[in-house]
């Protein structure tokens, strides 16, 4: 790969255009490794060039806030960045009811105030009284969320096609796999490993056992709208988890 450090401490100083302007030539892959793993969420709504346009925009944003005092690695971050946009890009487009799409931003914002707040993730309780819902009524709204959405967090988060990637050209070298591999998994096992137990039993049997919602439910002697509630709040954690990981 690429030492592109020097690149990054001079861009720091100077902010020249044509320095940026290297970068994200030599990160392109990343676009072109984002559009190409997400072609499943954004084929009904946008083509592969309005994916690679958003993810162009982005990578320009993540070369531009990228801080290599933070350690992380800066394909990591900017894959985060270009995804994360390209998702935001789909939203727009899709069919997501009104009152669906403002109650997730309602409860993502919610969330992450009594997060910042309580310094922890807070109970459905006190999702509840801080949106001025009944416990019943979040719990509702939480399960319609979770079920309806055709797209969701969960497309930044779980992919397991790196080798298919790396086969077809799409990602570079092994040692641009290794990068994404290596620090992209680190960063999703500590997101994980932070869910209570249930929710990392719901996460496990639905994204790493193939389990459809329902089935869960079946397998934990519950409601599927429980599972449903049960996703929505372990997405909003792992988003939060994920945010604290890329904020500059």
């Amino acid at each position: 790969m690429t030492d592109t450090t020097a690149l990054f401490e001079k861009y720091k100083i100077t902010r020249d255009v044509e320095l940026r302007n290297e970068l994200v030539l030599i990160y392109m892959h990343v676009v072109k490794y984002a559009a190409v793993s997400l072609r499943n969420a954004y084929s009904k709504y946008g083509d592969h060039d309005d994916i690679v346009n958003e993810g162009v925009i982005a990578l320009i944003g993540a070369v531009e806030t990228f801080d290599m005092e933070r350690g992380v690695k800066f394909e990591t971050y900017a894959s985060l960045k270009i995804k994360g946009a390209v998702i935001d890009y789909v939203r727009k487009q899709d069919w997501i009811p009104r009152q669906v799409r403002k109650f997730g931003r309602e409860l993502d914002d919610a969330y992450n105030s009594l997060y910042n707040d309580l310094g922890r993730s807070p109970t459905n309780n006190e999702i509840a009284d801080f949106m001025g819902l009944t416990r019943e009524k979040l719990a509702k709204s939480m399960a319609d969320a979770a079920c309806s959405m055709t797209l969701s967090f969960e497309e930044l988060l779980y992919e397991d096609n790196f080798s298919n990637m790396t086969n077809r050209g799409l990602l570079g070298n092994e040692a641009d796999r290794g990068v994404y591999e290596k620090e992209l998994k680190r960063v999703i096992a500590e997101a994980i490993d932070s869910l209570k137990p249930k929710e990392k039993q719901v996460i496990s049997l639905h994204y790493y056992e193939k389990l459809k919602l329902r089935e869960i439910a079946a397998v934990l002697g519950v409601t599927e709208s429980r599972v449903c509630q049960i996703h929505s709040k372990s997405m909003l954690h792992l988003k939060r988890k994920l945010e604290e990981y890329i904020k500059m």
